[in-house]
This record gives structure tokens, C-alpha cells and sequence, in this order.
């Protein structure tokens, strides 16, 4: 019996350490972290591959003026020690300002997870004249999920590319100033802090968080118990991108209310009026409930117009469940699970100082 439990003992050590194949960045260096990115890529070509981690120690990875640093290996985690620790940061060059050109990452992997880091796009926003696209994170993967992740910038943030992919995002922060959560397919984010930044540099002008393009996907953008900071410029939940956009805002905290603009959504659009824009049980810092009964927009592109109302009953909103929209995925059980593999890698690297 005793040579048993050493025998069961020695292959569960074994299926766990496959497991948990690991990688380790040198704390604060920009070039180890590329290589660690380089070697998870052709590690993980295939779609089966077993999960693979990176470990990103505290510290700030400047990647210089080095944009869409990409990620299409699958099945790959990039796991920092803690959000506000870990910074990886470009700073693009201000006439390569696009949404397409200056990413600090750009993922075309399957199954990618990030946890407990922070990407920050540095681009000289400001100096950029009526544009200062700078994206955090372009995504033309699928299954993409984020754990405690914060992204600074401020114009186009956030990037679902994919017209058919799905993501999830949990317990992480956005900051932007226009359209900085903008693209396709289905995004759930649950329980994020959105914080808009000042729309011009004396705070002036007006804020739009998301500009979905939903085309291929039922869902669109489902923000769920998700917290907005604004503290200067004026604000609306969403505007219509192009195609057919989809944009719910469900028990939502607005910390300054105040600055929400009147018709709360954006009316005049960027290429279309055939909007599905919602929201239900909007609350203000003190938990009131702050969604009208009514609120019909008017949106407009050019000659075209259409009314549409944008609250939700309470029992459409039900619909809008993780469970609904991604049923055979279902990120959020997912996302416990790599936590607890996650704490179990970093007891491994951050023992406590004897």
C-alpha cells in the first residue's frame, strides 16, 4: 500500500506539472518578456496544446515605441503578480497614430487568458489632433478572458476585432476618452470599473464609452454590474459603429450622474441608425435607481433617423446572463478554475521573505 500511494502520488505530480507548464519573464525587462511571448507562440502552435503559463514578476516592461507585439500561439496565460505591479507599456509615435497600427499586444491565439496586470498605450493623446487612436489590446482571436487586467489609454482602448468572436471580461478596469471600447462580436464584462478620461486636455468636449460594430454575433456588448468614474467631461454609454450594433448597460453605478449626457446614448452615430442600445437598473454612488421609464433616442447618420426606446424591462434583461450568451463556454466557471491554478504557480515564485 505504502509503494502505491508513492506510485499515485508520483503521477498526479506528473499530470499537474504538465499541467502547469510554466514560463518565468526577469522582473522589469522589456526584452525577456518578448522572449517569454516568442517561445510561448511556437510552444503553443497547435490549437490542443495544454495550457501554458507566463509569469510576469512586478515591474514596468517598456516596449519603446514597439507596436502589435503579438500573441497567436493558443492556449496561452499571461498571469502578472499583481494589476498594479505589473505594467506592459508602448508609446507609438504620433504620426503611426490608428487603430490598427499601434497596439501594445495583439492577440490572434485561441483560449488566451491575462490575469493581474496592467497594459498601458502611452501615445502622446493629446498632440494627436482630433484622432489619438491608441489600442491596449486588439484582439482577432476567439475566447479571450481577462481577470483583473487594466487598460490605459484613451481613444479605442479596447478592440474585439473578430466579428465572430466571443470574450469575457471580470473584475478588470477600462480608461478612455472616445469609442475606447469598440469592435465586434459577443463581450461580457462583469464587474469592471470603466473610467473616462478628460476628452480634451482641459477637460472640455464629451466622452463616448463603447462604439460596437456588432455584424455576426447575437449579443454584442453586455456590461453587467460594472461601475463608470467620470470626474470631467461629459459621457454617453455607447454609440452605433457600423452594421448592426448591440450594446446593453444592466445594474450599472454611474459615480458622477450628473454627467451623463441627456439622451445617455450617443444619437448621432458613425455609420448606422439600427441601434439596439439598452439599459436597465442604472444606479447612482448611493445604490438609487437612476433609469427613466422611458428614453426614446433619436439616432442619426446623415438623412437617416430611427426612435428607438432604450430601457429594458426587467424581464428582457433576465435574458442577458453569462449563461445565455455563452452557454457551452461559460468563461466565468473557466476563469474560476485558472485562479485557482494561478495562486497555486505563484506560491511557487513569491514566497514570503524569511
Amino acid at each position: 500500500m505504502k509503494y502505491l500511494k508513492q506510485i499515485i502520488s508520483l503521477v498526479f505530480l506528473a499530470v499537474v506539472s504538465t499541467m502547469e507548464a510554466q514560463i518565468v519573464v526577469e522582473a522589469g525587462n522589456a526584452e525577456s518578456l518578448l522572449e517569454a511571448i516568442d517561445k510561448a507562440n511556437k510552444q503553443n502552435v497547435d490549437s490542443t496544446a495544454s495550457r501554458l503559463f507566463v509569469f510576469i514578476p512586478n515591474g514596468v516592461y517598456d516596449l519603446g515605441d514597439r507596436t502589435l507585439t503579438q500573441i497567436w500561439g493558443h492556449n496561452i496565460a499571461l498571469v502578472g503578480e499583481s494589476m498594479e505591479g505589473v505594467i506592459i507599456k508602448n508609446a507609438p509615435a504620433v504620426e503611426n497614430e490608428g487603430i490598427s497600427k499601434t497596439a501594445t499586444l495583439l492577440n490572434r491565439g485561441w483560449n488566451t487568458y491575462l490575469q493581474d496586470l496592467t497594459l498601458q498605450n502611452a501615445l502622446d493623446y493629446y498632440r494627436c489632433g482630433l484622432a489619438g487612436r491608441a489600442v491596449c489590446w486588439q484582439d482577432k482571436g476567439n475566447y479571450t478572458i481577462f481577470k483583473r487586467v487594466r487598460m490605459l489609454s484613451y481613444q479605442d482602448t479596447y478592440y474585439s476585432h473578430s466579428e465572430e468572436c466571443s470574450h469575457y471580461m471580470e473584475d478588470s478596469e477600462i480608461h478612455g476618452t472616445v469609442d475606447f471600447i469598440c469592435g465586434a462580436g459577443d463581450v461580457y464584462f462583469n464587474r469592471c470599473l470603466i473610467v473616462t478620461e478628460k476628452r480634451n486636455e482641459d477637460g472640455t468636449g464629451k466622452n463616448v464609452i463603447a462604439a460596437p460594430r456588432t455584424s455576426a454575433t447575437k449579443w454584442g456588448y453586455v456590461f453587467d454590474h460594472c461601475t463608470v468614474r467620470n470626474d470631467v467631461s461629459l459621457f454617453g454609454f455607447a454609440r452605433g459603429w457600423h452594421t448592426h450594433p448591440r450594446c446593453a448597460w444592466l445594474n450599472t453605478t454611474l459615480e458622477t450622474p450628473g454627467k451623463l449626457i441627456p439622451t445617455r446614448f450617443e444619437p448621432q452615430g458613425i455609420r448606422s441608425v439600427d441601434n439596439e442600445f439598452f439599459e436597465y437598473h442604472t444606479m447612482d454612488a448611493e445604490g438609487n435607481v437612476i433609469t427613466p421609464s422611458s428614453n426614446v433616442v433619436e439616432f442619426v447618420v446623415n438623412d437617416d433617423c430611427r426612435y428607438i426606446e432604450t430601457v429594458f424591462s426587467e424581464k428582457e434583461a433576465k435574458k442577458y446572463t453569462i449563461k445565455n450568451m455563452f452557454p457551452k463556454w461559460r468563461p466565468d466557471k473557466k476563469t474560476r478554475h485558472l485562479e485557482k491554478q494561478i495562486a497555486r504557480i505563484k506560491k511557487q515564485y513569491l514566497k514570503p521573505a524569511l
